[in-house]
């Protein structure tokens, strides 16, 4: 599983850009742990790479 740092460096975003595509139901698929932390499942961040894939590709 990713966490927010991981994700934002492997897509080349801010922070503060991941948290705006989470508030407008964008951003893939997060796990919020007992402690408040999120995580992204490797899986759900493929998948959610493959629904954007430009289909002229």
């Amino acid at each position: 599983m990713l966490t927010i740092k991981e994700l934002c460096e492997e897509l080349q975003i801010s922070r503060s850009t991941f948290y705006d595509w989470r508030a407008k139901q964008r951003a893939p698929r997060c796990i919020k742990l007992p402690n408040g932390d999120l995580r992204i499942r490797r899986t759900d961040l493929d998948n959610w790479l493959d629904d954007r894939e430009d289909a002229n590709h």
